[in-house]
This record gives C-alpha cells, sequence and structure tokens, in this order.
C-alpha cells in the first residue's frame, strides 16, 4: 500500500504549482496560482527572501541544538532528540516555495536582462542546496523541480550538490560584475547593491571551500578567492536578514524576539555556551551582556521546584556527572554560571518546572532583545522592550570570513598569517555586537546608582570599553600563542563569533570536533551523535525512490572516523 500511495500521490515538495485536482487529470495547473509567464519579478523575488528567511530560522534549534550553542532539550539520547516529522516544513520551505520559486523568477530574469535579481536569486539557491546537504547528506537536486515528469526524485550524492553550488555562485558573481540592470525593488539583504551581493557569493565559494576541506577542499581556491578583493571584509558587507521592530500587519521582528519577548518562556539557553562567555577564561567576555539577559543575578538560591538538574534536586556541583569532568572540570552542572546564567544541559529533556521567570533570554544582539544592565526584570513584556526584535540572521559576517580564512592558514596551507586573522576576526565581532547598542539609546543612558555612593549611566558602567576589549583580544592572542593546538584557539573564538547562526556552528564541530572542551550530553551514554538528519517524513513518504536514514550517516565532507570526539 505504502508504494501504491507513493506512485498515485504527486508530492507537493518538487513541483512548482502543487495544488493540481487529481480528480481531473488534464487540468493540471491551479487557477489560484500566479503562473510564472504572469508574475511580478520583484515580488517573486520579495516572496524568495522572506521564504529564505523561514528556512533559515526553521534550522536554528537542531543546529544550534547539536552544536552546544543552544540547548538541546529534544531527548535525553540522540535517537530520540529529533524525527522525521519535525524536519517537513523545513523541506517544504527549501523545494516547493524557495527553489521553486527561484526557478520562475530565472526564466522571467533571463528574458528581462535583469541580472541582480537572477544573480542574487542563484547565492540563495546556492546556499538552500548546501546546507540541505550539510542537514541531511544526499538530497535531490538534478532530478527535482520536474512536476509530474519526476514525482519520486532520486537523490544526488552531496559532493555534486557542492560543485553544483559553486557553479550557481560562479555564474552569480559573473552576472553581477559591473552590470547595469536595475534591481530588485525590495532587497532585504543589500538594498540593491550588486557588489553586495557579489561579495556574498565570493564569500559562500570560500565557506563551501572550508567546509569540505577534509573531503578535497582546496587551499589554491581559498588563496584564489582572497586574491580576487571580493570577499565580505567589512560590516558593510555582511550577508545577513534583516528585521523590522513592527510587532502586526505584518510581524516583522526576528523570530527569537518573539519566542521571549512577547508572553511565552521561549528556549532554554545553553549552560556550557553562556559559560563559555561569563566564567570560562576567567573574564566576562564583551559580547556577553549584548548576547544573553539574565532574569537573576543569582543561579544558585532558586527553589527546590525550579530546578531541572536531572541527577540532583539543586544545581550541586559535587554532584556534578563525571564524564563532566572527564572533558573538562570547569564545565558547570545545571547553570551557565553563578552570576544568574540560567539554562540547561545539553540534551536535558527534564519535564518543565516554573523556570520561565529565571531563564536567561536572548539578548540584544543578534535578536534585538534587551542588553543585559542588571535590571533583571521579565522580559514577556508583549514586545514593547529592548531592541523591539530589530535584529539580524547572520549567515556570512566579515567575521567569519576571517576565522574561516584562519582555520585554512592552518589546515590548508593558504600561507595567510591565522594570529593576525584570528584578531581581527574577534575585533570584527566584537565590533559588530556592541554596534547594537544603538537600537537602545535610552538604556544605555539611563542613569544607575552606584552602590556605595555616585552614579553613572549604563553604558558607563556596562558598555565595554576599547581597554575591555583590547584586554580581551589580547587574552584570546596569548592563549593562541602558547597553545599547542592553535586550531582549537581559532575555533572556539570563530564559535562565540557565529552566535545566531547554528548551521555554521554545527558545520564546525563536526569538521574539526573543536572546541576541544565541548560539554559532553547530560547523559553519560546518549549513543551516536547526529552526523545528519532523519529525512523528513513527507519525502521518504511520498518518494518510492527513498529510504530513511540513520543519524549516525556522515555528510560526505565529514570524513572523520566513527566514534570521533563529538
Amino acid at each position: 500500500m505504502k508504494f501504491i500511495n507513493r506512485i498515485l500521490f504527486v508530492s507537493f515538495i518538487f513541483m512548482f504549482a502543487s495544488c493540481a485536482d487529481f480528480t481531473e487529470l488534464d487540468f493540471l495547473d491551479n487557477p489560484n496560482e500566479v503562473s510564472p509567464e504572469n508574475a511580478n519579478i520583484d515580488n517573486l523575488f520579495n516572496n524568495i527572501q522572506l521564504q529564505f528567511e523561514n528556512y533559515i530560522d526553521a534550522m536554528w534549534f537542531d543546529a544550534a541544538g547539536m552544536a552546544r550553542m543552544l540547548a538541546h532539550t529534544g531527548g535525553f539520547n540522540y535517537q530520540s532528540a529529533t524525527t522525521p516529522t519535525g524536519w517537513d516544513f523545513t523541506w517544504e520551505v527549501a523545494y516547493a516555495r524557495i527553489l521553486a520559486d527561484i526557478q520562475a523568477l530565472e526564466m522571467l530574469a533571463a528574458e528581462q536582462g535583469l541580472d541582480v535579481h537572477s544573480g542574487a536569486a542563484k547565492v540563495i539557491q546556492a546556499y538552500i542546496i548546501t546546507t540541505l546537504v550539510d542537514l541531511f547528506g544526499d538530497v535531490p537536486y538534478s532530478d527535482a523541480l520536474k512536476g509530474t515528469e519526476s514525482i519520486s526524485p532520486v537523490v544526488d550524492d552531496g559532493a555534486s550538490i557542492y560543485a553544483a553550488a559553486n557553479n550557481l555562485l560562479d555564474a552569480a558573481i559573473a552576472q553581477l560584475s559591473g552590470t547595469s540592470a536595475r534591481s530588485p525593488s525590495n532587497d532585504l539583504f543589500y538594498n540593491g547593491s550588486a557588489s553586495g551581493w557579489l561579495k556574498a557569493a565570493t564569500s559562500l565559494k570560500l565557506r563551501n571551500a572550508v567546509t569540505t576541506r577534509l573531503a578535497g577542499g582546496s587551499g589554491s581556491d581559498v588563496t584564489s578567492l582572497v586574491s580576487s578583493g571580493n570577499l565580505i571584509s567589512s560590516a558593510a558587507d555582511d550577508f545577513q536578514f534583516n528585521y523590522g521592530n513592527q510587532r502586526t500587519n505584518p510581524n516583522s521582528r526576528h523570530p527569537r524576539y518573539n519566542n521571549m519577548y512577547e508572553n511565552s518562556d521561549g528556549n532554554y539557553m545553553s549552560n556550557y555556551y553562556m559559560w563559555l562567555l561569563a566564567e570560562e577564561k576567567g573574564m566576562k567576555d564583551p559580547r556577553i551582556r549584548y548576547y544573553f539577559y539574565r532574569k537573576s543575578d543569582d543561579s544558585e538560591s532558586y527553589n527546590v521546584n525550579e530546578y531541572s538538574c536531572h541527577f540532583s534536586n539543586l544545581p550541586d556541583q559535587s554532584l556534578k556527572p563525571s564524564h563532566y569532568e572527564d572533558v573538562d572540570p570547569g564545565i558547570p552542572y545545571c547553570y551557565g554560571g553563578v552570576e544568574g546564567y540560567f539554562g540547561r544541559d545539553h540534551l536535558n529533556n527534564e519535564g518543565i518546572p516554573p523556570d520561565g521567570p529565571l531563564r536567561t533570554a536572548y539578548g540584544l544582539y543578534p535578536m534585538g532583545g534587551q542588553f543585559d544592565d542588571d535590571t533583571f526584570s521579565q522580559t514577556q513584556q508583549l514586545g514593547t522592550t529592548g531592541g523591539l526584535g530589530q535584529g539580524i540572521q547572520p549567515l556570512m559576517l566579515s567575521s567569519f570570513v576571517d576565522f574561516l580564512r584562519a582555520e585554512a592558514a592552518l589546515t590548508m596551507s593558504t600561507g595567510e598569517d591565522a594570529r593576525a586573522l584570528l584578531e581581527s576576526g574577534v575585533r570584527a565581532s566584537i565590533a559588530k555586537t556592541v554596534s547594537f547598542g544603538s537600537l537602545v539609546p535610552g538604556t544605555l543612558a539611563r542613569t544607575v546608582e552606584i552602590r556605595g555612593g555616585g552614579s553613572a549611566t549604563v553604558e558607563e558602567l556596562f558598555v565595554p570599553t576599547q581597554e575591555d576589549i583590547d584586554e580581551y583580544v589580547s587574552f584570546v592572542l596569548d592563549a593562541y600563542d602558547n597553545a599547542t593546538d592553535k586550531l582549537d584557539v581559532v575555533m572556539k573564538e570563530y564559535f562565540i563569533a557565529l552566535w545566531g547562526n547554528g548551521i555554521e556552528a554545527y558545520n564546525m564541530w563536526r569538521r574539526s570536533g573543536k572546541p576541544n572542551n565541548m560539554a559532553p550530553a547530560l547523559e553519560p551514554a546518549p549513543g551516536d551523535f547526529i552526523r545528519s538528519f532523519f529525512y523528513p517524513s513527507d519525502f521518504v513518504n511520498r518518494n518510492a525512490n527513498v529510504e530513511q536514514k540513520e543519524l549516525n550517516v556522515p555528510v560526505f565532507w565529514d570524513t572523520n572516523p566513527p566514534g570521533f570526539v563529538y
């Protein structure tokens, strides 16, 4: 019966106009849909951008959770932490919405000579297909989007899809170089700048080369891309989706702001990730008050009913599981730092206690939340506080480019100065983060009474000074100079700079196994790490050529052995 259903049911996932009425087999076009030839290309491009944001957001929880950037609370072991049905929406958005719309846009752009529209769409398409590989491994590409010609598209191997993505990026670079074509009327990434999209395309090629370095990624490709002069090199070039601050009609705010600043308790922050910024180095990271907003200044003195520590009633560090100690004795158990940094440990699937008023929230960067000014207030204020959700989705920032080049210098023999690129990446990340203070001028200007007498503004008390930043950078560079594993220092700083981008953190962790002290799962034997996710249930159930895969199947560029340090 399953096979028969696969044959009779034409999957909407791989069709452009997917709402065909199968009681009239000669009537395959939905009259309620705009046909490609009648579509407005600017409206089509706008919809591609909005659906692209949906796709990026849909990846966040699982990818960031696997990387310990966010607390993954889906299960106590990897097998139960994710489900095939949980990926149906991501798959639908990618294939049925974005890639199908790009296919239609390309036809219109070719007819009208709109190279900026076409080049930008190719950049988005390349990002979509490579991250689909990063998530699932082998996926349909060459046989997809053919409608009734191929109702059960076969999968392509991931390496060939990455190669196709690089071809798309090369074509985009050619179209965007020196073009005089008009730009899209509503460009939510680069405000119509062809050179911005050109730099995004070039930087994504760099990203692809470094991501695949274990499987043939070429150092000479990296060197060529650096020499081109077209990489993202400043905040003005950053490839990011920009949100607004409008609450309704439409809600244009960052989805993570909606997650915690309306009336929901929201996600659990990762205790490990907060500890990296709060305590691991013995000094506060200059970005910590921008990344996280604390609702309490004490993580140790809550009521016993407000904890879900799993192995104890309270976060008693003497009861810390021994496998934590084996990784790093400093990793905290059941909280992220004594000064109110409160989230969950990796793969803690305990029930939900009344801890909403205590959970550390998403902060000002990049989600547009509140700057941590020691007010320790509740964030559920119907979207009226902080940066009002006017954040970004960081896809490829100048700091990311610096860290990728530093990684390549250490592992791909590019000849660049990894130490200088490490410093540049850290400084660019901090500068980008601190710039978000412009969203909350009233908060930073607020006067605070100082215990013991006197007063100062929030900015004077809590915004990092140049001296603070220089001290942090000096600490990192000193650690690099004295490290036997210099790559570990680079990747840890890259991991911190990646806040808000879960897929790059997940990729970084799988190819390098760094940081070396990445927190273990709460349970000592959680099973095999998720090296690629289950195929979506809709894809498996409706495709005669596909069977479900296992979670321990690596993507093509992850050539690390079974049982690697994950």
